[in-house]
């Protein structure tokens, strides 16, 4: 398995994978083609679910090939359709299987046994193969056969819980935050098994549960339970101390973290830049008590801070506040909406969003590299593909001459 050379500039050129995961598990996949591996998506007959998910190109709602989401999602992929529950597709599937070197999939668990392409099946006939599976609850255990969305893995898994205000009920977290945490472990632990399989191992099942990869997200909110019997709560729209929080200012909203951290020298030049603009009432934050945590944490402390902070805050933008903790050298972020993000400098300059056509030739901006490597770039190698785009060049590198190809699509095996 070759992965990197002088002549071979893609990191993971070489490599070949099957990508049956489907909405769970084809941002995985896009990790690997995007590095120059070999990605094949293997789509039912009937196209990948995403195919039906929104958003769309506009003008164009409820169209296979205008879904944003799978024109995202599989860019750099090379798409064939087999019939999985069939004995020929599945003896199609295995043809591959033998020449590939990874297989990402997120079937309930028992159904690639059932088919007989689970990973001990496969292995017997392709030394090395690595098998990722993505699920919801993991391959066994009580909740295994249970189906689930992101916001199952995210209340399941704790995340939601902590998400939200602490008077409403609990809020998910825009953008699938669950199925973005399990694609991003499965990439990295299959990438781990295929070191290993390089390097003499004999292959591996990699077993990915979206509910455990939520609880790693958690921060300390298990160790607190787990150490001092505590439940963490919600605070969302509150501070954390005095000082520290969401504060909402002229244009939107601030993040900024005076008080409560290491020997409190946030909190003195907080303080100081404060009564250096003339803000009424900062001069009482020369007081002990403000260098205390513990009085920090009261509401009487976020309260006294809300009053004097909050009118001063109000008549400032993002940018100036931004500016001024660069200049006083206090943590103050923006708190960025789509629009904030679309004109930043900073990734403006990195040239993160990359243009691309769709699949029916639709000009696209969509998010580009999440890193870059010196030597051995990430790229987009191609768009989207379109329902069985590849079959007949798959079908020919795996050893299928042009009339079995033929007898295959005629039988409705392959498409």
């Amino acid at each position: 398995m070759p992965i990197s050379n002088a002549s071979n500039p893609a990191a993971l050129a070489g490599l070949a994978v099957l990508d049956l995961a489907g909405p769970l598990g084809n941002y995985c996949g896009k990790l690997y083609a995007d590095m120059g591996a070999d990605v094949i998506l293997v789509e039912p007959l009937t196209g990948a679910p995403t195919r039906r998910t929104g958003p769309y190109v506009t003008g164009r709602q409820g169209q296979p090939d205008a879904s944003l989401t799978f024109q995202y999602q599989n860019t750099s992929k090379r798409s064939i359709a087999i019939d999985l529950d069939s004995a020929s597709g599945q003896a199609v599937f295995r043809r591959l299987a033998g020449i590939s070197h990874l297989v990402i999939e997120s079937e309930q668990p028992g159904v690639m046994q059932r088919r007989g392409l689970d990973h001990a099946s496969l292995a017997r006939e392709r030394t090395g193969l690595v098998m990722a599976s993505i699920t919801a609850f993991g391959q066994d255990g009580p909740y295994a056969h249970w189906q689930a969305t992101d916001l199952t893995a995210m209340a399941m898994g704790g995340m939601l819980y902590l998400a939200g205000y602490p008077d409403t009920a609990p809020m998910v977290a825009c953008g699938e935050q669950a199925v973005g945490a399990a694609n991003l472990f499965a990439a990295v632990a299959s990438m781990a098994a295929l070191h290993d399989a390089e390097n003499g191992g004999s292959g591996q099942h990699v077993d990915v549960s979206m509910q455990e990869c939520v609880v790693l997200g958690m921060e300390n909110a298990v160790q607190f339970y787990d150490l001092e019997g505590t439940v963490r709560k919600r605070n969302a729209g509150t501070q954390r101390l005095a000082g520290t929080g969401a504060f909402a200012c002229a244009d939107g909203y601030v993040y900024m973290m005076a008080g409560g951290i290491g020997s409190n020298r946030f909190w003195s030049v907080t303080t100081e830049w404060l009564i250096g603009e003339g803000v009424a009432g900062s001069k009482q934050f020369r007081e002990a008590r403000w260098t205390d945590q513990a009085f920090l944490a009261t509401d009487e402390a976020k309260s006294i801070f809300d009053q004097v902070f909050t009118p001063y805050v109000r008549t400032r933008s993002k940018a100036q506040l931004e500016r001024m903790g660069r200049e006083h050298r206090i943590p103050i972020a923006p708190i960025c909406d789509a629009s904030d993000i679309a004109g930043n400098v900073q990734r403006e300059y990195r040239n993160y969003f990359e243009d691309v056509a769709g699949v029916d030739g639709t000009p696209l901006r969509m998010p580009g590299a999440p890193y870059l490597l010196s030597e051995t770039p990430w790229r987009l190698y191609r768009r989207a593909p379109g329902l069985g785009e590849h079959t007949r060049e798959i079908l020919s590198r795996a050893g299928l001459a042009a009339a079995e190809q033929e007898q295959l699509i005629a039988q409705g095996v392959v498409q």
